[in-house]
């Protein structure tokens, strides 16, 4: 019988020439590693933007489920469309802002509720 065709798992020969064995401290600045943070360290607070609502709608929709976002404080149109394509991006779906509220198709109350809570408000589930 001849000798089987292993391959070796034990690291085998070294490199031949390391690319980095000509670098040295000697010529390098000392290496400044900032001081651990201290325990009591404050946390950043999060900005409260207020309460929102999240809704599943269906009437008057064809039987078609969707995730309203309503009671928006503050905010203007512009914003209110940047978080809806936030939303559209993470739900896979489509969506639209209308008459101040966010339309996500579907039932995406879970992945929008994330959304908003990242963006420094308190989303609160209304309804059915």
């Amino acid at each position: 019988m001849s000798k089987s065709a292993r391959i070796p798992t034990d690291g085998g020969q070294g490199i031949a020439q390391n690319p980095f064995a000509a670098l040295s401290n000697a010529g390098l600045p000392e290496a400044k590693i900032p001081p651990p943070a201290t325990i009591h360290a404050p946390k950043p607070e999060k900005k409260n933007r207020g309460r929102v609502d999240i809704i599943r709608e269906k009437a008057g929709r064809g039987g078609k489920t969707v995730t309203v976002v309503t009671g928006f404080m503050g905010i203007g149109q512009p914003e209110k469309e940047q978080l809806a394509k936030a939303m559209q991006r993470a739900c896979g779906t489509g969506g639209t802002v209308k008459e101040g509220r966010i339309e996500i198709q579907g039932d995406q109350r879970d992945q929008v509720a994330r959304i908003l809570t990242e963006a420094g408000f308190r989303p609160v589930f209304a309804g059915g």
